[in-house]
């Protein structure tokens, strides 16, 4: 498939949608802020992490090579602060929760970026940054060691988040600091305290700013300026504010095309998260839906929207999902290429080019489990497949699936629950050879109160969840 010139995307920094346009032909260069790692990860980040896993898979699908950056904060204030609660090194931490990271990811086939660097991994670069930002006097060096940017000094500050500085200072957003020559100047870089980790610089020991880290990784993975640049709606600003000041700051140019941010995730119409502390751990949902259900839930509504969790709301994922499946029993399924001028492709790519809009594309799918389910067309089933394969869907057998709980539970909860079903068949067929009819329709009976259906064949007994 050629690339797909009509791709439209919603620019955060023009606040309007438009064609989208790769610096180089052919190639995308992408960059994601991903977690800074110092406990589980929650709902709200899946849904950030699966979102742009999306846009990664739809801009290949679409023919683009892609380089995709996703960074790592593996040293700031809430990773000291755990680890010394903790009473364990920072190393240990961020390991363990780098792991955990990539367990759950995993479980919800994120795709793995092309780079994913970690913050310690680049103090030199951040150090390189700093530098330059100071050279032109654009930061300067406070009397507690500490390094500043000179908000006031970089003429474009506001224009993504559509703030202006007479606005930022009549809301008092910025805590005072004496040290600052202006409340809305911000850290580059920490002077060190005693028993935290430092690094050597032309300031003194210290440790970088939470904002100098990817403005530093995204120069060195993908140049001065890139196509795009992702994250969750609450880095617009000051994060990715502040990272546009210091990268066209230092070079004078152009820093990214394409600004993309995802919409919360929210309970009881609140944003989750770890500060209000109503969130759930992807591990902890994963306890009891389906990570493939998970995966659903989150890319069904738009990525530019708000979505609320509720238990109903993944317990509907899971019964449209089944849907999906059903229709894709019982035949034979391979990838292989889309024939995008098909009616249903055509529009499923119509949809997807439309700024990502996945409701739509849903829809599609659908409508081909429809035509499946009515017609028993194999073509309808492999299309329903090869376009929920580019959504990272629909990649489980159908028949385990139905089978072993259709997303209700985990993989090793369901291997004992149809183990058990298993065994009860196996007792109604020895009833039914014994002729003891009685014995074998109340298997039948007890199967079907627990919502396991059986279907008897040539082939012996099959089941699947009622």
């Amino acid at each position: 498939m050629a690339p797909a010139i009509m791709l439209r995307l919603f620019n955060t920094l023009t606040r309007t949608v438009a064609p989208f346009q790769p610096i180089e032909p052919g190639k995308v260069r992408m960059y994601v802020c991903g977690m800074t790692v110092y406990d589980r990860c929650h709902l709200g980040h899946a849904r950030m992490l699966v979102n742009f896993d999306l846009v990664y898979r739809w801009l290949q699908t679409s023919g683009y090579d892609v380089t995709y950056v996703r960074n790592i904060t593996d040293i700031d204030d809430k990773i000291i602060e755990r680890a010394a609660k903790n009473g364990e090194t920072i190393q240990s931490l961020t390991g363990r929760m780098i792991a955990a990271m990539h367990q759950d990811l995993q479980q919800l086939n994120v795709l793995p970026p092309t780079f994913e660097p970690r913050a310690t991994e680049h103090i030199a670069g951040m150090i390189a940054l700093i530098g330059t930002l100071v050279s032109k006097g654009l930061a300067y060096a406070g009397d507690n060691g500490d390094v500043y940017y000179s908000v006031r000094d970089f003429p474009g500050y506001g224009k993504l988040s559509g703030k202006s500085l007479e606005d930022l200072r009549a809301g008092e957003r910025i805590a005072v600091d004496s040290h600052k020559h202006d409340p809305l100047d911000f850290v580059l870089w920490k002077a060190a305290k005693p028993g935290e980790p430092s690094w050597p610089s032309p300031w003194g020991d210290g440790r970088p700013g939470w904002h100098i880290e990817c403005s530093a990784m995204s120069e060195h993975f993908l140049g001065e300026h890139f196509d795009i640049h992702g994250g969750g709606h609450d880095l617009q600003f000051p994060h990715h504010e502040n990272e546009i000041a210091q990268s066209e700051g230092a070079h004078g140019h152009a820093f990214v095309n394409v600004w993309m941010h995802n919409g919360f995730l929210r309970v009881n119409d609140e944003k989750m998260s770890k500060s209000l502390g109503n969130f759930f751990t992807i591990a902890d949902v994963l306890q009891v839906f389906d990570a493939e259900v998970v995966r659903f839930f989150l890319l069904r509504g738009h990525y530019r929207s708000p979505l609320n969790y509720t238990d109903a709301h993944l317990e509907d994922a899971r019964q449209a999902l089944n849907t999906l499946y059903t229709a894709l029993r019982g035949r034979h399924l391979e990838p292989g290429p889309i024939d995008w001028n098909e009616p249903a492709a055509r529009q499923f790519k119509e949809a997807m080019d439309d700024d990502f809009n996945t409701s739509e594309a849903v829809a599609v799918l659908f409508g081909l489990a429809r035509e499946t389910n009515r017609s028993g067309s194999d073509a309808a089933a492999t299309q329903l497949f090869r376009l929920g394969q580019t959504l990272g869907l629909l990649g489980q057998d159908p028949e385990r699936w139905m089978r072993e709980g259709a997303g209700r539970a985990t993989a090793a909860d369901q291997d004992a629950e149809a183990a058990r079903i298993e065994a009860l068949i196996a007792q109604r067929t020895e009833a039914r050879r014994a002729k003891n009819f009685a014995e074998s329709d109340r298997i039948r009976d007890l199967l079907l109160s627990q919502g396991v259906l059986l279907e008897d064949g040539p082939q012996g007994t099959s089941w699947r969840r009622a």
